[in-house]
């Protein structure tokens, strides 16, 4: 591990950039979305529209993402390489963790959709069931699953063991960042469970009520 420490240069201020970047991410999202979910202020800037407030979430994360992606690359260009990531077989384990990352991104934004990946439950668009089909089916977080894949593939790609280092970031990062959006995710659809329980009593009240109207019309 000294070893490839050598090779970090942590004098380079893109390294920290990217650092930095890889932290603020999942940090702004779920800080921007609990504050959506409790006082409903990017609905209230899409006027009053839920769904145009989760794509416009969507699309500043997608942006995001990308922008974070470029600092990493850029991070790893200031950086020097490791001889022994020169072998091709890291190259080819490379393709193969970017593939397998990026069909883990792809088919769990396909299988959740847009407002299922980017935080709809907290803007008030809830899923009607759990998704248990692939990729949810080899991995409950397929998204933080592939990203981390794809920057330890990019890392590899690179030859650099500050790429590794920051991939070890990046999985510290989402390993709390799942602490957190974990429960607070599974309270919502808890909630909505008890509101869906309560309507279904309310129901039965009534329906039993107009039952005893109904016998005590046809008694007098």
């Amino acid at each position: 591990m000294a070893g490839l420490l050598s090779y970090v240069e942590f004098s380079q201020k893109s390294f920290w950039v990217s650092f930095a970047s890889i932290i603020f991410n999942p940090l702004a999202w779920n800080i921007i979305a609990r504050q959506e979910y409790r006082n409903r202020i990017l609905t209230k800037l899409a006027g009053g529209n839920r769904y145009a407030a989760c794509y416009g979430l969507a699309v500043a994360i997608f942006t995001a993402g990308i922008f974070r992606d470029h600092l990493y690359q850029t991070a790893l260009g200031d950086q020097p390489s490791h001889p022994f990531l020169h072998y091709t077989e890291f190259k080819i384990l490379a393709a193969i963790l970017f593939l397998t990352g990026t069909t883990l991104v792809v088919t769990s934004t396909w299988a959740l959709g847009i407002t299922g990946t980017f935080l709809g439950d907290y803007c008030g668009i809830l899923m009607d069931h759990k998704v248990e089909s692939f990729p949810f089916n080899v991995t409950s977080q397929p998204m933080y699953l592939g990203s981390t894949l794809n920057f330890l593939a990019t890392a590899l790609w690179y030859e650099s063991p500050a790429g590794l280092l920051l991939t070890l970031h990046v999985y510290i990062v989402y390993q709390i960042a799942l602490s957190y959006e974990d429960p607070f995710t599974a309270a919502i659809y808890a909630k909505r469970e008890q509101e869906r329980a309560k309507g279904k009593g309310k129901a039965i009240e009534d329906a039993e009520g107009s039952s005893t109207a109904v016998r005590g019309h046809k008694e007098l």
